[in-house]
C-alpha cells in the first residue's frame, strides 16, 4: 500500500508545454498522465510510483491549476481526487465533459460513501480507487485504462484512414476518365461511376439494376454475350482451370450514346470502347463461385478516327488525295488475281506529264503543286468505275484498267486522257499548257506480275518521249531490247571516263573576208570500242538523263585546258576557247570554283575561256545565273549564247546577261536557198548583234549560196562543212600553222578577238 508518511516530495513536473498536442501514433504510443491531488506526500509518491514507466507526468495540487493544463494540454489519463480545496472532482469531470475533452479519469478517494463512486462513474470515469490503495491495483488500473485508451485510438485512426481511402479510391473511380462498372451474375449492373453519364448521358440510377445489354448496340451484342457469358457455362461444366485463364477477357463494343433524354441514332453517336471484363470469384473449398463482373471501358472513338486518319494517309497522296504507290501495288494485286481468276485482260498505264519541270522551275513549286492538283482531277474524270489512278511521284501517274474487253478499252482512255489535258491550265492568271507520255502495258501478254507491268508501262513511256512526247503507246519486246541497251551505252559511258575513251574534235571557224581560220568549234566525241567514233549526240542525252553530265562535265573543262596548253606550248597565238555549258553543270555551286581550279592549275589565261549558254538557261533561275555568270566576268572569262533565236527567253536578258558572242543557229541557216531572198529571223539576229557590239558567228554553213548571204548582210564569221569538218587537235594545229606567218601576223588582232568554241554538239 502507498504510505505517504515514508514518501518525499519530489521536484513536481507542473508545465507540459515540451509534450505536443496530438495524438502519438499507435506505434509510438507515449501516454501523458494528469496527478491531481492536494496532499503533497500523496501526490509526491503517486509521482514515483509512475515515474519509470515512460509516461509523460504533469501534476496539479488544485482544481484550477488542474483545469488550466486540461485547457492548454490534452491527455491521455487524469488520476483524480474528488477532495480538493477549491472545487470537488466530480466538477472537475462536468468541466471535461462540458468542454468536450476526450481523456480516461481514474478517480481517487477516501470516500467510504457509495454515491462518490457513483457519481464519478456516471460521470464517465474509467475506474474508481478507494484510498488506501495497493500499488499493484493502482498499476494494473492506470496499465488496463491506457491499453484501452490505446485501442481506442488506434481504432479512431484506423477508421479515419478507411474514412479517408473510401473517399479517395471513390473520388478516383467517379474522376476516371474511365467508365468502371460491376454487374451480378445476371448481368446486371450493380455499379457504375460517373464517367458513364458524362461519355454516354445514361445516369447511374437509370443503369443500376438493369441489364448490359441497354448499352451495346445490336451488332455487337453477341460478342458481348461471348465476353460476359461463357465463363459462367465453364463454371457449370466445373472446367476451373479455363475459368482462370478467361479470368480477364478484352473486346471492342460500340456503345449507345443517350441525349436530350432520346437515343440517338447509330451513325453519329456510337462510341467504340474496348469493354474489359474480369470475373469476380470466391473459393469455396473445393469450387469457385462466380459473382459477377469487374470491368473497365474506356472512350476509343478519337483514337479510331486518328487510326483510320493515320491509315488513310499511310496509303494516299496527300497532295492529290491519290492512292499512293502502296495502294496502288495493292488494288493491281487483287486485280491481277481476279483477271487470271476470269481468265481476262486488265492494262496497267504510267503517264508522266510533259514540260511539268518547266512549270515547276519558272513558277514556283507551289503552283507546280496546284498543277499536279487539277491534272490528277481531269484524269480521274476521264476512268471508268473501278479503274484506279494513284500518284507514283513527282510528275508521274499509274492506272490500273481491270477487265479489258480488249486493248482498245486502254486506248481510248489514253486518248481521253491526252484530249483532257490540250485545255490551258490557269495557275492564278498563269495560263500553261502541258501534254502527257503514257505508256500501256497488258496482262498478261506483257507480263503477269506487279513488278513486270509497271517496268514495262515505263519503258513504252520512255519511249513515247523519245519520239518526241504527247503520246501513248502499248509495251512491246523490241522496246525492251531498247532499253537494255540504254542501261549497255550508260555502263559503257562510264567506263569510257575511267579509260580516258573521250576526246575533243575541232571544226574550224572562217573568216570569209579574207578566207582564213580565225578560230573553232570544240565538238565531243567517243572513241567507242567496238561501235568506233560516236558524235556527242549519240550519248549526251543518256549521259543527261543518268546523271553523268557533271563527271563529262569536268572531264572537258580539264581536256579544253590541256589542248590550251598544247596549243600554246606549240607556239601558237594565243587563243580562247568557248565552253558550251549543261545547265546542271551551271546550277551546281561549285561550277565557279572548278573552273578557276582549273585555270590556275594548267596555267591558262581567263581571257581564252568564254563560257557558252543557252537560251533556257536564263528562264530556270536567271537570277542565280546573272550571279554566276558575272562572277566569271570579274575573273575574265566572256560569254556566249549558243542557239540564238530557238530558245524561250526575251530580248531583256541581252541587257541583263553579261553576254560578248551571238551564235546564230543552223536552223536558220539551211533555211536559205537564194541568194536574193528575204530572211527576217537572220537580219533580225544580225542587228541585234550589231547594235548591240555583239561578236557573231553562223553555224552549219553548208553552201556558198547561204554563206554570200549571210555576207552581204553583215555576218563574216562562220563554220560548217563548207569550209572544214571536225577535226582532231593534232590535224586542227597542223591546219593553223600551215597559213602563213605573214598572215597570221597581219590576222593575229582577229584570232585574239574571236574565240576557239568548244561544245557539246555534234
Amino acid at each position: 500500500m502507498i504510505n505517504a508518511a515514508n514518501a518525499q516530495t519530489p521536484h513536481l513536473a507542473t508545465d507540459a508545454t515540451s509534450a505536443t498536442a496530438a495524438v502519438p501514433l499507435a506505434g509510438d504510443f507515449c501516454p501523458r498522465l494528469l496527478l491531481v491531488d492536494d496532499e503533497p506526500r500523496l501526490l509526491s509518491s503517486l509521482y514515483e510510483l509512475l515515474r519509470d514507466r515512460d509516461y509523460q507526468l504533469v501534476t496539479a495540487t488544485c482544481g484550477s491549476e488542474a483545469l488550466a493544463q486540461l485547457t492548454k494540454v490534452k491527455f491521455d489519463l487524469v488520476l483524480l481526487d474528488l477532495r480538493l480545496p477549491d472545487m470537488s472532482g466530480h466538477e472537475i469531470m462536468d468541466f471535461m465533459n462540458g468542454r468536450g475533452i476526450d481523456s480516461d479519469v481514474i478517480v481517487m478517494s477516501g470516500d467510504v460513501g457509495i454515491e462518490a463512486a457513483i457519481g464519478a462513474l456516471k460521470r464517465g470515469a474509467y475506474d474508481y480507487l478507494r484510498k488506501p490503495y495497493s500499488r499493484e491495483e493502482l498499476l494494473k488500473t492506470v496499465e488496463n485504462a491506457l491499453a484501452q485508451r490505446r485501442l481506442a485510438v488506434d481504432n479512431e485512426r484506423i477508421a479515419e484512414r478507411l474514412e479517408t481511402s473510401e473517399r479517395m479510391y471513390r473520388n478516383l473511380v467517379d474522376s476516371s476518365p474511365d467508365i468502371i462498372y460491376t454487374l451480378n451474375q445476371d448481368g446486371q449492373f450493380t455499379f457504375v461511376n460517373d464517367r458513364a453519364y458524362q461519355l454516354l448521358g445514361f445516369t447511374r440510377e437509370e443503369l443500376l439494376g438493369r441489364h448490359y445489354s441497354v448499352l451495346i448496340h445490336d451488332e455487337d451484342l453477341e460478342r458481348a454475350r461471348y465476353v460476359f457469358n461463357e465463363r459462367r457455362v465453364d463454371e457449370r461444366r466445373g472446367e476451373s482451370r479455363r475459368v482462370e485463364e478467361r479470368a480477364s477477357r478484352n473486346v471492342e463494343l460500340r456503345l449507345k450514346c443517350k441525349g436530350n433524354g432520346i437515343e440517338r441514332t447509330f451513325s453519329n453517336t456510337l462510341l467504340t470502347m474496348p469493354m474489359n471484363a474480369i470475373g469476380v470469384h470466391v473459393q469455396d473449398q473445393s469450387r469457385q463461385e462466380h459473382y459477377g463482373i469487374y470491368g473497365v471501358a474506356r472512350d476509343i472513338t478519337d483514337r479510331k478516327r486518328a487510326e483510320e486518319v493515320i491509315s488513310y494517309q499511310a496509303y494516299h497522296d496527300i497532295l492529290t488525295d491519290l492512292p499512293n504507290r502502296m495502294l496502288f501495288k495493292d488494288r493491281l494485286g487483287l486485280a491481277v488475281i481476279q483477271a487470271k481468276r476470269k481468265l481476262t485482260e486488265l492494262a496497267v498505264m504510267f503517264v508522266d506529264l510533259d514540260r511539268f519541270k518547266l512549270v515547276n522551275d519558272t513558277l514556283g513549286h507551289v503552283k507546280g503543286d496546284e498543277l499536279l492538283q487539277q491534272a490528277a482531277l481531269r484524269l480521274k474524270e476521264c476512268l471508268r468505275k473501278g479503274d484506279t489512278l494513284a500518284r507514283q511521284g513527282g510528275d508521274e501517274f499509274t492506272i490500273v484498267l481491270p477487265e479489258l474487253r480488249d486493248r482498245t478499252d486502254a486506248k481510248v482512255i489514253a486518248e481521253k486522257f491526252l484530249e483532257s489535258l490540250q485545255k490551258p491550265f490557269d495557275l492564278d492568271g498563269h495560263q500553261v499548257h502541258i501534254s502527257a507520255s503514257i505508256g500501256i502495258a497488258v496482262y498478261p501478254s506483257d507480263g503477269e506480275s506487279i513488278d513486270e507491268l509497271l517496268r514495262h508501262a515505263d519503258i513504252a513511256m520512255y519511249q513515247v518521249k523519245a519520239l518526241g512526247k504527247n503520246g501513248h503507246s502499248f509495251y512491246h519486246n523490241s522496246m525492251l531490247d531498247m532499253s537494255h541497251q540504254k542501261i549497255a551505252l550508260e555502263q559503257a559511258l562510264r567506263r569510257a571516263l575511267e579509260q580516258n575513251e573521250l576526246e575533243m574534235y575541232y571544226q574550224p571557224q572562217i573568216d570569209v573576208a579574207t578566207g582564213r581560220i580565225i578560230g573553232a568549234e570544240g565538238l565531243m566525241r567517243w572513241n567507242h570500242p567496238q561501235r568506233g567514233l560516236l558524235s556527242a549526240g549519240e550519248f549526251l542525252p543518256f549521259a543527261e538523263e543518268n546523271g553523268l553530265m557533271l563527271p563529262i562535265s569536268d572531264w572537258m573543262l580539264g581536256a579544253l585546258c590541256r589542248d590550251l596548253l598544247q596549243w600554246n606550248a606549240a607556239g601558237g597565238e594565243a587563243i580562247r576557247l568557248s565552253l558550251n555549258l549543261s545547265p546542271q553543270y551551271l546550277d551546281r555551286g561549285d561550277f565557279f570554283e572548278k573552273m578557276r581550279g582549273a585555270l590556275t592549275r594548267y596555267g591558262i589565261s581567263p581571257a581564252q575561256i568564254e563560257v557558252e549558254i543557252t537560251e533556257n538557261i536564263c528562264i530556270r533561275n536567271p537570277l542565280y545565273a546573272i550571279e554566276q555568270l558575272n562572277k566569271l566576268c570579274q575573273l575574265g572569262v566572256s560569254v556566249a549564247i549558243d542557239d540564238f533565236g530557238t530558245g524561250y527567253s526575251s530580248l531583256s536578258y541581252l541587257h541583263r546577261f553579261p553576254i560578248h558572242t551571238i551564235k546564230i543557229d543552223q536552223s536558220f541557216v539551211k533555211e536559205i536557198h537564194d541568194e536574193q531572198g528575204h530572211y527576217p529571223v537572220i537580219l533580225a539576229i544580225i542587228s541585234i548583234a550589231r547594235g548591240l557590239g555583239l561578236h557573231l558567228v553562223a553555224e552549219g554553213v553548208e553552201t556558198e549560196t547561204q554563206a554570200r548571204y549571210l555576207q552581204a548582210n553583215g555576218c563574216t564569221t562562220m563554220q560548217g562543212y563548207l569550209y572544214h569538218r571536225p577535226i582532231s587537235l593534232t590535224s586542227f594545229i597542223g591546219v593553223l600553222q600551215q597559213q602563213s606567218p605573214e598572215q597570221a601576223r597581219a590576222d593575229a588582232p582577229a584570232l585574239h578577238a574571236a574565240p576557239v568554241i568548244a561544245a557539246f554538239q555534234a
